[in-house]
């Protein structure tokens, strides 16, 4: 039987598909600014699979992805000071760009009261960067959060990031709990439904209706939603509340 419910928070719970968008174009913007005779097509390529390996490693640093680009490109071969203040600033507008253009799934906030009423909530999210800064998204959402039961802010205070399972098993201690017992909602399949799935956590895979998006093609038996509603009337919870 299903006593608690875990969520992931970014793409989950709120919706900062445009405040990515917006700020990848701005800190390409600013590290191409800063190269001379690169042709931007190949800074661009390069960004994305320099972006993906950093990403694959849970290092969500934009400061470090744009140290490693300087460099590559000839930029600086030694860290300046110059280097490393200009990357901290682009950083710092990074999550500021996505922290403004963050809004909830309309959808969030009743849903997670209900569910509420029945289960025990966990939030477990990565900081990605943010919680250095202490400008973690989640903190602009009083009304979601206060739903929560448990927090793990993975990154922050020692937790490693997600896929490693520390986090998920944090939270489930914390709402007293066994794996079998709860189900994770995400939306990242690496991080969150490979990470809840090696921890022996049921998995449900949120590809939200209102998201710009190319998912992954993964052949898998995880169950999809497509919107958060749809977990009011999800057999897996519908049963343990009867």
């Amino acid at each position: 039987m299903v006593r608690a419910v875990l969520f992931d928070f970014g793409q989950t719970l709120v919706d900062s598909a445009h405040g990515f968008r917006t700020a990848e174009k701005r800190l390409q913007s600013r590290i191409l600014s800063r190269l001379v005779n690169v042709d931007a097509d190949e800074f661009l390529a390069c960004y994305r699979q320099r972006r993906a390996e950093r990403q694959h490693a849970s290092d969500f640093s934009r400061k470090n992805l744009a140290m490693d680009l300087l460099q590559h490109f000839g930029c600086s071969a030694d860290v300046a000071d110059a280097d490393v203040a200009d990357a901290e600033s682009w950083e710092a507008e990074y999550w500021d760009t996505v922290r403004g253009h963050t809004r909830e799934f309309p959808e969030a906030r009743d849903v997670l009261r209900q569910l509420h009423a029945s289960f025990r909530l966990g939030l477990v999210t990565n900081t990605q960067g943010q919680g250095r800064l202490g400008t973690h998204r989640l903190r602009d959402f009083p009304a979601l959060m206060e739903c929560f039961q448990a927090v793990v802010v993975a990154g922050e205070a020692g937790v490693p990031e997600k896929p490693d399972p520390r986090p998920f098993m944090t939270c489930l201690r914390q709402l007293d709990c066994s794996p079998a017992q709860a189900v994770y909602v995400g939306d990242d399949w690496r991080i969150d439904m490979c990470g809840a799935q090696a921890v022996g956590m049921p998995a449900i895979w949120l590809q939200h209706q209102a998201t710009r998006r190319q998912w992954p093609d993964t052949a898998s038996d995880v169950p999809l939603i497509r919107s958060l509603d749809e977990l009011l009337r999800f057999p897996l919870l519908s049963e343990s509340e009867s």
